[in-house]
């Protein structure tokens, strides 16, 4: 325990620690992308690869509290057409994760964000039409799926990507919510043995560290439930596509 109150050195560390905690418990529940916020928070904290060891079992306990909330309102058709070819992106992220330094590590990071930014951008302003043509071409969602399980093996920035997808198919925000918690929760937990016995990054002192944040996803994921029920659907997808713009702009500042 003693080693996991030394990961965070500083009082203004452990206040950025339990904003981000409160920041994955709402994206889960509710506003999807606002913990991506968290992603360059944390790569600042603990160095970039380091930090998705960490964050990886605060987003697993963000997942459970948001799937079991959402048991009965997500598409398994959705999640099941993009977790083939995300598994086999998760595996080249993990291969790709042994030969990469902490800076390029970064980078690669931001650019997973960057390019669901300049998609999502894209599929907001072409019309509706050519957004249905794209769509169902039977190369749109493995595609995505393999850059979701890059970008979530590479720091959990699947976010992004995820969201554009879960847009461009036309979801209300309910399914919008539970259906991304599906999916990146298989995701999660199929990651949880590859970070601790290839990459080493997963550690019982980061995971003493995560109990002490407990209390904030559960406070989080509680916010994030109220907030989806009272936001009307354009200004939803309206915040998604901003807390996805500022994530990539923190992530190259920091």
């Amino acid at each position: 325990m003693g080693e996991a109150l030394q990961l965070i050195s500083s009082p203004w560390g452990w206040v950025l620690y339990f904003v981000c905690a409160l920041l994955i418990g709402m994206s889960k529940t509710g506003i999807q992308n606002i913990g991506t916020l968290a992603v360059p928070l944390f790569a600042f904290l603990f160095g970039a690869k380091y930090s998705t060891g960490i964050v990886l079992i605060l987003l697993c306990i963000a997942d459970l509290v948001a799937v079991i909330y959402y048991r009965k309102e997500f598409l398994w058709k959705e999640v099941k057409i993009l977790l083939p070819a995300a598994l086999f992106g998760l595996v080249v992220g993990l291969l790709l994760g042994n030969y990469i330094n902490d800076k390029l590590f970064k980078l690669l990071i931001g650019a997973c964000i960057i390019v669901g930014v300049g998609i999502m951008i894209w599929l907001e302003k072409t019309s509706q039409q050519r957004q249905d043509r794209l769509t169902k071409n039977r190369w749109y969602s493995p595609i995505f799926g393999f850059i979701l399980g890059f970008s979530t093996m590479i720091g959990n920035a699947a976010g992004p990507a995820l969201s554009v997808y879960m847009l461009s198919k036309r979801l209300s925000k309910i399914s919008f919510a539970a259906t991304s918690a599906w999916f990146i929760m298989l995701l999660n937990f199929t990651k949880i043995p590859l970070q601790a016995f290839v990459w080493h990054n997963l550690t019982w002192s980061g995971i003493y560290l995560n109990l002490f944040a407990i209390p904030f996803i559960l406070l989080g994921g509680f916010i994030g439930i109220k907030i989806i029920k009272i936001l009307p659907e354009k200004k939803f997808r309206m915040l998604i596509i901003t807390l996805v713009v500022i994530s990539a702009i923190l992530l190259i500042v920091l």
